[in-house]
């Protein structure tokens, strides 16, 4: 073997066991969870991760060093795109979405949210595409005198569907998922 296709092997080997090593250390920062939901034949999957407050200001205004500005698209969760898969025709925030997978991203703002649905998935959760959006609405969100140290997705069961809970810190995200 010549000495440069050998140094070449060498370092290519390297970069793959620092991603591997990157990787591993970022996801037990913030562990990968999902949450699910399934009721009368519909079926909801989020993939995603799970950061954690560590005393510091979650939510708020940039210049106060929030980690998640207001009005700034987020990951809604950590490391790669937050992911949701419908297995059926949905609304989601009133606007119809169909079947399929879709990455998640949020607008955090100080009384109300924007949820994202985007057509682009598998990106690592820096690398957003607005013009891969398939739906862009504002929900609302309440106010809990606990506090929750790890963000956390889950549903409660309504009438036809379900609402999506986005919880991190005092904030729940409320995205109402209903069947068509």
């Amino acid at each position: 073997m010549n000495r440069p296709l050998l140094i070449s092997a060498i370092v290519v080997v390297g970069l793959v066991v620092a991603f591997i090593a990157f990787r591993s250390y970022t996801k037990s920062l913030s562990p990968e969870a999902v949450a699910e939901y399934s009721q009368d034949g519909l079926k909801i999957t989020v993939s995603y991760s799970r950061p954690s407050k560590k005393r510091r200001l979650i939510f708020g205004l940039e210049k106060d060093n929030a980690l998640v500005p207001y009005d700034k698209v987020w990951r809604t969760g950590a490391n790669e795109a937050t992911v949701i898969q419908f297995n059926r025709d949905v609304s989601v925030a009133g606007k119809p979405v169909k079947a399929g997978t879709y990455s998640l991203w949020t607008i955090p703002g100080p009384a109300k949210w924007k949820v994202i649905l985007n057509k682009e998935t598998g990106q690592w959760g820096t690398s957003y595409n607005d013009g891969q959006d398939v739906l862009r609405q504002e929900v609302d969100i309440r106010i809990r005198p606990q506090v929750a140290e790890l963000f956390t997705i889950y549903f409660e069961g309504q009438p036809n569907g379900a609402n999506m809970v986005l919880r991190w810190d005092q904030t729940e995200a409320i995205v109402p998922v209903r069947t068509l």
